[in-house]
């Protein structure tokens, strides 16, 4: 493309350079031609006069040429040539007869006392209206022909100058912008073979890819964190789930040798077993909610908190045996300080783990409280409490921490359930101890109106 640029801009600046320097070749020729006519015409009556001589010279090497005077009879008073061919009869030349005749002629024509072509510029000395004189400058068409290629010359190098820099520059950009993604096409290539370690890439180039580098990054790292996430989801499953269905096998086994001997099946054990089957049934409704969270598309709205919470205050009243449910609400009375985003399926699940688990760890008679803020609930209650360096490590899936162990039933799965019913949403679920005894669980959402 630069070369096809250079190539029809430079044809025809080549062949205006050509037509300019050969005009002003010749108008050069004719401007001193007309400046030696006039010095010279107090010399024409004084052939080979030192002032003239200078006067020709001076000019002849402005011309590169050769310059003479004549008188009216074509006889050379003047010549720039050395030695001077002074007294020598030029009026056979046609440009100096047509000069004596006066008139200024510029013509080429072949030279055959040179034996080559020749630019001939003559010019008339007029004393008054009369022709006494004439002036010739001769240049060698060769020579011109010369000074026209040096430019084109000049003009050719300066135009490979310019196609080597363009294509230095257009190398240097073509691989600035190709290198980013021959490095992105590599390490998607390395992704897709299972090597994720090296799908990372450079974040560089235009703005477009820099953007994309990141988006790729994001990706790779979103993908190995859910295939990680998946595998640990498999592993945590298939040991928590090998517990109860070990218990439930053992008892199995335990009650058909008993039936195996005629005799009579303990109903303790059959509830035991039932308790079991009914921990694993748990067990893996959770799993299921886990494994969907996420990939639901629940669509979101503009929900009114305080009434959210009275609502779940209702749901529960009367669940939790030993328990009450006490509301209290910090909100302004103004809707626009009241209302959050969310989906009311995802809100109400992740409500519904932190009364039960405050029901579970709470001992008998003592309320569960729920106080509703500005873009935020907490649910309180008044248990052991969560130890310190625990408020992170109780949304693992399967962790129970210090209480849960002591605490009969449940999963440990409740609470990271709750927080990834909340991600979608960009709200945040934390657990803190509180000062008097018990535990604060606080659902915090980033936007409130």
């Amino acid at each position: 493309m630069t070369l096809l640029a250079l190539i029809g801009l430079g044809l025809p600046l080549a062949l205006s350079i050509e037509e300019r320097v050969d005009l002003e070749v010749k108008g050069r020729a004719e401007s001193n031609a007309t400046i030696v006519a006039t010095g010279a015409l107090r010399f024409i009556s004084d052939p080979g006069n030192p002032n003239l001589e200078r006067l020709i010279r001076a000019s002849a090497s402005t011309v590169n040429g050769r310059v003479i005077v004549t008188d009216r009879r074509g006889r050379l008073i003047g010549d720039s040539a050395v030695p001077p061919n002074i007294g020598s009869n030029y009026s056979s030349r046609p440009e100096i007869r047509e000069a004596l005749k006066g008139r200024s002629v510029q013509e080429e024509r072949h030279s055959k006392t040179l034996n080559e072509s020749i630019l001939a510029t003559a010019e008339p000395i007029f004393r008054g209206r009369d022709p006494v004189g004439a002036v010739r400058i001769t240049q060698s068409i060769q020579a011109i022909e010369g000074s026209v290629n040096r430019s084109l010359f000049g003009l050719g190098a300066l135009a490979l100058l310019v196609f080597g820099f363009a294509l230095m520059v257009g190398w240097i950009l073509a691989n600035r912008i190709s290198r980013p993604v021959v490095e992105l096409e590599e390490a998607a290539a390395a992704f897709a073979s299972g090597n994720g370690e090296e799908a990372e890439v450079p974040v560089e180039g235009s703005r477009e890819q820099r953007s994309l580098a990141l988006s790729f990054n994001e990706m790779t790292r979103r993908v190995d964190r859910l295939l990680s996430s998946q595998v640990e989801f498999v592993a945590n499953s298939s040991h928590q789930l090998r517990t109860p269905l070990t218990g439930v096998r053992l008892r199995l086994e335990n009650m058909a040798e008993e039936m195996g001997r005629g005799g009579q099946l303990d109903r303790d054990e059959i509830e035991a077993t039932i308790g079991e089957v009914d921990r694993l049934s748990t067990i893996v409704d959770q799993l299921l909610i886990l494994s969907r969270a996420g990939e639901r598309d629940l669509p979101g709205e503009w929900l009114d908190l305080a009434r959210l919470v009275d609502e779940t205050k209702s749901r529960w009243s009367g669940s939790l045996p030993g328990h009450g449910v006490e509301v209290t609400d910090l909100t302004p009375s103004g809707t626009g300080s009241r209302s959050v985003f969310c989906a009311r399926a995802d809100f109400e699940g992740a409500m519904d783990v932190l009364i039960e688990n405050a029901a579970l760890y709470s001992p008998p008679g003592t309320p569960i409280e729920i106080i509703v803020g500005q873009g935020q609930v907490s649910v309180l209650d008044r248990g052991r409490g969560i130890q310190a360096g625990e408020e992170e490590a109780v949304f693992e899936r399967f962790y129970r921490g210090s209480a849960g162990r002591d605490t009969p039933g449940g999963s440990g799965l409740g609470l990271a359930i709750a927080r990834e019913l909340m991600a979608p949403w960009e709200a945040s679920l934390t657990l803190s101890p509180r000062a008097d005894g018990g535990t604060e669980a606080t659902i915090c959402f980033p936007v409130t109106r």
